[in-house]
């Protein structure tokens, strides 16, 4: 004898998917996953993300896709209506973020304190006005090193003797890597942004206009002067200088490298000139006039007086070793020791 399983009347609906309620037929062992798959359309069907935000409700409760009809409570032989839901991701409840996530996410957003926005126009003005090491403002004496940077020399001098200099001023060893410049006080400093400015053209020394310094005499001018007065001394001194002895005060990277390597290349012709000494001092080029009768390569004879002898000033009825014994110590074989020499440490001498 057969049984015939009992079939459930389901009435489906989408108001969501904006579908139309259908009356199905199905058996109680049906899992909610095949009804969706028997009710969705075949273009839903192929999108797994539209597929998986969906889940039947039965009177406001949701079902999972594994729950057969017989589990959501569903008796044989009855009907029931079933709603087809999209689930919302992040709306709470369903698996996304909750209140309490979103509040903390939005107070931690704020509680990070960002960076303020650096001003170009300080920083330039920042690095012409005070100093490179100490951040202080420049004051006399100041100083450049073989780069263009600036400095305060007592603040500069005092990191040299600590030995705490930073890396990006590795370069600097000693005195010889500084330069001490001269800058000219600006008359209206009270309404001005800098206390410096070019003698010459009245330009202010504050990173808008291009400064050098002459090597030579430590005076700064701006680029301007120069290009306008053209020549070759300083428009302060009027001392000659050349076109190296012109040092780029906070230039460009590319000037700065053109710094860099003239400053190698002057280390280079230094350490080059201490070798050659050493090595002649070593191979006795000093003495080299003592074996050619005191005449050098050169033709020059060394030392222009002739060297004083005693033998040469032998008083009248005097022997030459009687004489010169006055001037050298007496022969070893003449001395004899006495038991005085032995108790007195001076009868030795």
């Amino acid at each position: 004898m057969k049984f015939r399983r009992k079939k459930l009347q389901i009435v489906v609906r989408s108001p969501d998917l904006g579908l139309p309620a259908r009356c199905i037929t199905l058996a109680p062992d049906l899992t909610f996953r095949g009804l969706k798959l028997a009710f969705l359309p075949g273009i839903l069907l192929r999108q797994p993300l539209a597929f998986e935000s969906l889940y039947f409700d039965l009177g406001g409760r949701p079902l999972t896709d594994s729950s057969t009809l017989t589990d959501a409570g569903i008796a044989a032989g009855s009907s029931a209506l079933l709603t087809l839901r999209l689930r919302l991701r992040g709306g709470g409840g369903d698996g996304g973020a909750t209140g309490a996530e979103s509040r903390d996410c939005y107070l931690n957003m704020y509680a990070t304190k960002k960076p303020d926005k650096v001003d170009p126009n300080e920083t330039r003005l920042s690095k012409w006005t005070t100093c490179a090491l100490s951040g202080e403002p420049l004051a006399p004496p100041v100083v450049v090193d073989r780069l263009g940077n600036l400095f305060n020399k007592e603040a500069l001098v005092e990191a040299l003797i600590h030995k705490n200099i930073p890396k990006e001023f590795s370069h600097i060893r000693g005195l010889k890597d500084m330069i001490p410049i001269h800058l000219s006080l600006n008359p209206g400093a009270a309404n001005s942004e800098t206390r410096f400015e070019c003698p010459i053209t009245g330009l202010e020394f504050n990173g808008k206009y291009g400064f050098l310094v002459l090597r030579g005499c430590g005076h700064v001018l701006s680029v301007k002067s120069l290009k306008e007065v053209k020549s070759s001394a300083c428009l302060v001194c009027h001392k000659e200088f050349s076109e190296s002895d012109k040092l780029v005060i906070n230039g460009s990277m590319e000037e700065v490298a053109v710094l860099r390597e003239r400053m190698d290349g002057e280390r280079g012709k230094l350490k080059e000139r201490k070798e050659k000494k050493a090595s002649a001092h070593l191979s006795g080029t000093k003495h080299a006039g003592d074996e050619n009768d005191g005449i050098l390569d050169n033709g020059r004879k060394v030392g222009g007086a002739k060297r004083f002898k005693a033998m040469d000033m032998v008083p009248a009825n005097a022997t030459k070793e009687v004489y010169s014994s006055i001037f050298t110590s007496s022969k070893k074989s003449d001395f004899k020791e006495t038991f005085s020499c032995r108790s007195l440490p001076l009868g030795r001498n």
